[in-house]
């Protein structure tokens, strides 16, 4: 990625990070593309040459939370079995590291409450979670060969993560501790993977 892409993707983070802020205050209704691109200092047709729609504005912002957990498990050495690899991974990527963290969470929470009633926005989660899906499946190849188990894996994994943070997301539960994404990461993975044998 050379200078001009980083910038870009920087820039796009950046707003995805202000308009998530944005739908968790204000919902779908009260955010809207010209709010998120005056409070991301840019303007309007900065916007639109970055996102087609107001929704498409927090894909971003997704993608790089899923990014986090392929990448912790892409870390995760090989003599780790595979079950326990996909349950580590995914708890250190929803753990709580600081305040950054906290303030994050809060934003997913939101987001993911906005879409409850923005059909737009659940077609970005779904995508951003399809996505992760298909980037899941090279990750996976590197530890086994068997190609059904490999895709079957990938969509189960990613529907764990997706579950997790969805029933923390419309509970009242705390970012880190009992009842965090974290922890139902861990629950999900376990009765994932129970029958893989570790």
């Amino acid at each position: 990625m050379n200078l001009t892409e980083r910038r870009k993707a920087a820039t796009q983070l950046e707003i995805a990070r202000i308009a998530a802020a944005l739908f968790a205050e204000r919902g779908s209704d009260g955010t809207t593309a010209e709010v998120i691109a005056e409070r991301a200092g840019v303007s309007l047709r900065t916007f639109y040459r970055y996102f087609r729609t107001k929704q498409d504005s927090v894909a971003p912002l997704l993608a790089f939370g899923a990014r986090r957990w392929q990448d912790l498990l892409a870390a995760t050495p090989r003599d780790i079995p595979l079950p326990d690899a996909l349950e580590q991974a995914a708890e250190r990527a929803l753990a709580v590291r600081d305040e950054e963290d906290v303030e994050s969470f809060g934003w997913t929470r939101g987001l993911l409450r906005a879409a409850a009633g923005d059909p737009a926005l659940l077609a970005v989660w779904a995508r951003v979670n399809q996505e992760s899906e298909q980037q899941l499946v090279p990750l996976l190849a590197e530890r086994t060969a068997d190609d059904l188990q490999i895709r079957l894996l990938a969509a189960a994994a990613t529907a764990a993560i997706r579950v997790a943070v969805e029933a923390w997301a419309v509970s009242d539960a705390p970012a880190d501790g009992a009842g965090s994404a974290a922890e139902l990461a861990v629950r999900c993975m376990r009765e994932l993977t129970a029958g893989l044998g570790r």
